[in-house]
């Protein structure tokens, strides 16, 4: 497919991608959008001029809304076929191409937009899919020998997080303060995070609701996934290492998760498609799959220090999770747990084989012990106030290259008070 807007190569945004997101266009109106290149293109104007109108039950603009939740929730019969269009009125000599008054009312670009949060999410969950990554962390706090606990090969653990502190790729984060309590102390005390960290994830968003006592299986799990975007859980490791016995995360999580503004449908990463990882021991009938149900998604994370330079610090892929996304969604569900449009679940932190691959300043620095060396002499143990953290993602092969953008935030210190 030959686009008639110009794009360089390595774009994460072309003609094969033709991701959703919400833009303020002009500082005026608030839109649905996608994008191609570094062009942003107005869909609820471009639906005005009639070019959906064929469209079988896609005769309401819901491209007008504050979020794609509408758009996505018409189910993926309809929401294809949307893609599917917007590809072919991208291409050379299309009826767009050439229309001049579309091109003047629904094209813009990038320094005319602002991006805006792309869903109303009711409900995020968090899991802990990546073997490395909960293997690194066992043998950090528990019997390297026995690093994983005796449910972790057996399903997708994972636990219900904060929906609403969940926040757009650009905006700051507080460092967060909470209980701590000191290797040299038996009490615990109140004090700003000292170990805050980031957690290099993706997420999915689903595209429907569900009935309680209603199941998802694996085999209707594509269906209901409508796409994914970069995900960065905020971490105070501090907080959460003396608060989660027994129920798990809170304070150490729920400060803040950062995502990236443009949501990348399913159905363009299918090239990427990719083997798992071998689950054994087997894993039980409901959680069996056949095919390809992984993703091969190049993933980085750079660290800015305020007033000094980014440094990429970690290098992973998405392909290392042990538990696919459809996996991660037949087992919430398979207890009747009911779903809503728009909810997000995150695969937990993503980490490789090697160092550089490692998805957490907690590994990347194996809790502090072997601290980071940055450029311009700058160390660091863990996140310091004033530091950027940047997460990119994008799949790319035989010339087909798909991408999400960046996911981007700034810590600031904390508020004692």
């Amino acid at each position: 497919m030959k686009c008639f807007i110009n794009y360089p190569s390595d774009s994460d945004f072309s003609i094969h991608n033709i991701p959703f997101g919400v833009c303020v266009f002009n500082k005026e109106f608030i839109a649905c959008a996608t994008r191609i290149g570094d062009i942003v293109i107005d869909l609820a104007t471009l639906f005005d001029l009639g070019y959906f109108e064929d469209i079988k039950g896609f005769e309401e603009n819901v491209f007008e809304g504050y979020t794609i939740n509408e758009f996505i929730e018409l189910g993926k019969p309809i929401t294809n076929k949307v893609r599917e269009r917007i590809q072919e009125l991208l291409l050379e000599d299309s009826l767009l191409s050439k229309d001049e008054r579309a091109l003047e009312e629904c094209f813009y670009n990038l320094d005319e937009i602002q991006m805006m949060m792309p869903l109303h999410i009711p409900n995020y969950t968090d899991f802990y899919s990546s073997i490395q990554h909960a293997t690194n962390v066992g043998m950090m706090f528990r019997d390297p020998a026995n690093a994983l606990l005796p449910n972790w090969k057996h399903l997708p653990v994972g636990y219900h997080g904060r929906a609403s502190s969940i926040v757009l790729s650009g905006i700051d984060i507080t460092r967060p303060c909470g209980q701590i309590k000191p290797a040299d102390s038996d009490k615990p005390i109140f004090s700003a995070s000292k170990q805050l960290d980031f957690e290099l994830e993706m997420a999915f968003v689903v595209n429907k609701n569900t009935a309680l006592g209603e199941r998802i299986s694996i085999a209707e799990a594509e269906d209901a996934i409508f796409g994914m975007m970069i995900f960065n859980d905020w971490s105070a490791r501090d907080i959460q290492s003396w608060e989660y016995v027994p129920l798990g995360p809170f304070l150490g999580k729920n400060f803040g998760s950062s995502i990236s503004p443009w949501i990348v449908t399913l159905e363009a990463l299918q090239p990427f498609k990719t083997e798992s990882p071998k689950q054994e021991p087997e894993v039980l009938d409901y959680l069996k799959f056949e095919g390809n149900k992984n993703y091969d998604i190049n993933l980085q994370v750079y660290l800015k220090p305020e007033n000094s330079e980014e440094n990429l610090i970690s290098e992973s892929n998405y392909k290392f999770m042990y538990w696919n996304m459809c996996q991660q969604l037949a087992h919430h569900t398979v207890n009747g747990c009911n779903i809503e449009v728009g909810d997000v679940y995150a695969s937990g932190t993503i980490s490789g084989e090697n160092e550089k691959s490692y998805g957490s300043m907690l590994e990347l620095t194996w809790k502090g012990t072997k601290p980071l060396q940055l450029k311009n002499g700058i160390e660091r143990k863990f996140i310091e106030d004033g530091d950027t953290i940047t997460m990119k993602a994008w799949s790319e092969k035989d010339g087909i290259r798909v991408g999400f953008g960046e996911v981007s935030g700034k810590i600031l210190p904390a508020i004692l008070q």
